[in-house]
């Protein structure tokens, strides 16, 4: 989608299109209570851990981040939340969880995941502050949110199953990477529920109707 702007902006976007990805009916759902469900789906087969008492660190409180929040506290995981929106950071105040920053964060956490469909969100700076053996995986992008480019050049790295690798730092710390940083939702587990992804592809058939009759 924002490379189809940025084509609509620069004058070479040659075809109309609709972004999907934007419409209220698939953001206020697909990505609020789909990843609600499929996140802790991905997470549990991929490592069976308990999430009730664990520090569970949540990257972003969009629609996405939201989701993920309401899934660890609803299985009993003491949520903290990082964002750098005000009004989205002042949101899951709001909601009782606790906001700060990754820097701050990657220090107690257990359990992280990142939602914010940007990048650079878990880098070097923050692998080397985590407890050993914490649990990262992402939710909100591909595979640039957490930086496994660099744990792949620079740590030691085990295959524990499939879609769940080992890492050891040069301290001695592991760090659990679920679905080599990519969707773990889609990676680990078989994505959002039907019903939900209904609305998601309900407006995918719209826009193409939407073109298709009205091309000219």
């Amino acid at each position: 989608v924002h490379n189809l702007y940025k084509m609509f902006r620069e004058g070479v976007l040659k075809l109309p299109a609709i972004n999907v990805n934007d419409s209220v009916t698939k953001s206020k759902f697909d990505n609020l209570y789909g990843c609600r469900e499929s996140l802790l789906d991905g997470i549990k087969r991929a490592t069976d851990i308990m999430i009730a008492g664990k520090v569970c660190v949540v990257g972003g409180y969009g629609d996405v981040g939201k989701g993920c929040a309401q899934a660890f506290r609803g299985f009993g995981g003491r949520v903290i939340v990082t964002e750098i929106d005000p009004i989205n950071a002042l949101q899951a105040a709001m909601e009782g969880f606790q906001v700060t920053t990754m820097d701050e964060a990657a220090e107690v956490g257990q359990i992280f995941v990142t939602t914010t469909g940007n990048i650079d969100i878990i880098t070097k700076e923050h692998f080397f502050k985590m407890k050993d053996d914490v649990i990262l995986c992402n939710i909100g992008h591909f595979d640039c949110e957490i930086d496994v480019a660099w744990l792949e050049k620079n740590a030691k790295k085990v295959n524990l199953k499939p879609h769940v690798d080992r890492y050891e730092l040069d301290n001695g710390n592991h760090l659990i990477v679920l679905a080599a940083g990519r969707l773990v939702n889609l990676g680990c587990a078989t994505g959002h529920s039907s019903f939900v992804m209904s609305n998601s592809f309900t407006n995918q058939v719209l826009g193409q109707i939407e073109l298709w009759t009205k091309h000219n």
